[in-house]
C-alpha cells in the first residue's frame, strides 16, 4: 500500500493573488507543515491557463484571470514550494478542475504497489480539492481517500463546508 499525499493548486494567485482569499492564506503553514511530516509520495496539481483564458468556456463563467502559465500567479506559494523541495514531488499541470494525469499515475502506482491510500489538501475546497477527490474515488473506489479539512480553503467558509459535506457523502473520509 502506497501513500499519496495530493497538494491541490497552492499557487499564489489562489493563496493570495487575483483569487485569493484569507482563508487560503491561513492554511500556507499547515500544508508546508503538512508536506514535509508526510511519510510517503507528494504530488502537486497546478492549475494551468494559457493567455486566452478568458475566451475558455471557463473563462466566460469566471471572468478573472488566473494561474497563466509563466506568471507569478501560476508559480506555487513560496512556503509551499519550499516544503515541496525539501521532500521531492511529482507536478500534475491541469487546464479544468480535475486532473486525469493524476489518476492515471495513482492508477500505474495502485497497480504497482497492490493499493493506495490518498489525502488531499489545497485549494479551493469547493472546486478543484471535491473535483479531485471525486474523481479519484471513481477511478479508485476501494482506495482510501481522505482530505485534511485544515489544510483545505473554500471560495467562501460556507461553500468549503458544503464541498466537506458532499465527499463525506461519497464516503471519502474528511479529517
Amino acid at each position: 500500500m502506497e501513500k499519496i499525499l495530493i497538494v491541490v493548486d497552492m499557487q499564489n494567485d489562489f493563496v493570495d493573488g487575483a483569487l485569493g482569499t484569507g482563508e487560503a492564506v491561513g492554511i500556507v503553514d499547515r500544508v508546508a507543515a503538512k508536506i514535509e511530516s508526510f511519510e510517503g509520495r507528494v504530488f502537486a496539481t497546478l492549475d494551468t491557463h494559457e493567455q486566452n483564458y478568458l475566451e475558455t468556456a471557463e473563462g466566460r463563467k469566471l471572468p478573472v484571470a488566473h494561474c497563466i502559465r509563466g506568471t507569478e500567479g501560476w508559480r506555487l506559494n513560496g512556503k509551499v514550494q519550499a516544503a515541496l523541495e525539501k521532500k521531492g514531488y511529482k507536478v500534475f499541470e491541469k487546464n479544468t478542475f480535475g486532473s486525469l494525469k493524476l489518476a492515471a499515475a495513482v492508477g500505474e502506482i495502485a497497480e504497482e504497489k497492490g493499493g493506495v491510500a490518498l489525502e488531499l489538501v489545497g485549494l479551493c475546497t469547493d472546486i478543484c480539492v471535491v473535483s479531485n477527490a471525486l474523481l479519484l474515488k471513481a477511478y479508485f473506489p476501494e482506495a482510501e481517500i481522505a482530505v485534511d479539512s485544515g489544510c483545505c480553503a473554500g471560495v467562501t467558509p460556507k461553500s468549503h463546508e458544503a464541498a466537506l459535506e458532499t465527499m463525506r457523502m461519497c464516503q471519502i473520509s474528511v479529517r
